[in-house]
């Protein structure tokens, strides 16, 4: 189906939304199918829309759309709670099945959650693990016999930088370690085929280009082959094999199922459902293809007009996620004028901004429009206007 596909979106008029990374857009069509969670099932059938409504199943049908996106076969992905869950659950499962080795592998490109979490699983189990970071570029090669885990971010938060994916996840094998790939700049961005590369976990979550909504629940995939050796850390009634049969003893699901943990969150995940639309007859091929040509122009756009701005990003599009990043020393506050004239990226410390690039619904006329109001923001020092200078809580 042809790209762009903007009708399917409500974004607002004369705004260029170049965050979609960060924040996917409300896709038409969600508001309807939350409303009628609320009004028709919650409002008028009341708990018993559990079975008439067949919200229990909601989780499950809502993972296997995802893994349609991530190269997973059905039943493979588990919908719920958060990503920083997802990952916990995740490196707990991972870390019971190397026993004998201490050390998770990271990098310092990794979303600092992710590393949040790991910190907080050594304190918890306190049995001498080590977190031990390495730069991005040489990360492969600190994989040896002493790692339990290799765990990151597919694609840099922060400049768009790409881990080969498949390379990696060999080299970790090679070693005897087990690899968790964090998707959150991937699903929705490109193509994944995250059953081939043969790693044991992935984890992501659904706001940023799935446009799921603020709070949209996370996913976690676990390889196939080895779900019913997993053991969940957090042993939720609803990951157990017959929730309502209320049993006193947690008997997990045989299946990724016993990777959920309490109620699902039933209207969040029922808009991610309906999010999930926009994606019917979409090839993700194409949309690489479109993501690339669209970020190679604001590039060439951009530093043609702005050579105050340095490019963060790497300079070779097959190692670049579907976003574009570059430096400015008052990049904040410049990306605060950007926002007031409708160009809408963000910023991320100390001095990147960030821009997505999401073809379904943006085209070749927004990225010249929005690099010509970056160059009007930078040229004419715009950002140096005092009301751009006072930092949010949200940046």
């Amino acid at each position: 189906m042809p790209l762009p596909r903007k009708e399917l979106f409500d974004i607002p008029r004369n705004v260029i939304y170049l965050d979609g990374n960060s924040l996917g857009p409300l896709p038409k069509g969600a508001m309807e199918r939350g409303q009628a969670v609320i009004c028709n099932e919650w409002g008028q059938q009341l708990i018993r829309a559990w079975n008439r409504a067949d919200w229990i199943s909601l989780p499950q049908r809502v993972g296997d759309r995802i893994g349609q996106l991530i190269g997973a076969p059905n039943g493979s992905v588990a919908t719920g709670d958060t990503l920083s869950i997802k990952v916990y659950q995740a490196l707990a499962a991972a870390l019971k099945m190397r026993p004998d080795r201490k050390v998770i592998l990271s990098d310092t490109g990794n979303f600092p959650t992710d590393l949040y979490m790991a910190e907080g699983l050594i304190r918890t189990i306190d049995k001498g693990h080590d977190l031990r970071l390495s730069a991005p570029e040489d990360v492969a090669g600190e994989i040896n016999a002493d790692v339990a885990v290799v765990m990151l971010t597919h694609v840099d938060y922060r400049t768009g930088r790409m881990h080969d994916m498949a390379a990696i996840t060999a080299a970790a094998h090679e070693a005897g370690a087990v690899m968790i790939w964090d998707l959150a700049h991937t699903a929705g961005a490109m193509p994944v085929e995250i059953a081939r590369t043969n790693a044991e976990f992935a984890v992501g979550c659904t706001y940023k280009y799935l446009n799921g909504g603020p709070g949209a629940p996370a996913f976690i995939y676990v390889r196939p082959d080895i779900i019913e050796n997993v053991e969940p850390a957090l042993a939720g009634w609803m990951g157990h094999d017959a929730p309502f049969a209320m049993e006193l003893v947690y008997r997990p699901a045989f299946s990724t199922e016993r990777l959920r943990v309490g109620t699902p969150p039933v209207v969040q995940l029922s808009l991610l459902d309906a999010a999930l639309d926009v994606w019917d007859q979409v090839d993700m091929n194409e949309i690489r293809h479109a993501s690339q040509e669209l970020s190679e122009l604001f590039i060439s756009e951009v530093e043609t007009r702005c050579p105050e701005l340095c490019l963060a990003s790497p300079r070779d599009g097959g190692m670049r996620g579907s976003q574009v990043s570059f430096t400015f020393e008052k990049g904040y506050a410049a990306m605060q004028a950007l926002i007031d004239r409708g160009v809408i990226g963000d910023f991320r410390s100390p001095d990147i901004m960030r821009f997505g690039f999401t073809p379904l619904y943006l085209d070749k006329h927004d990225c010249v429009a929005a690099a010509e109001i970056i160059e009007e923001v930078i040229s004419n020092e715009v950002w140096r206007d005092p009301k751009y200078q006072k930092k949010a809580k949200v940046t």
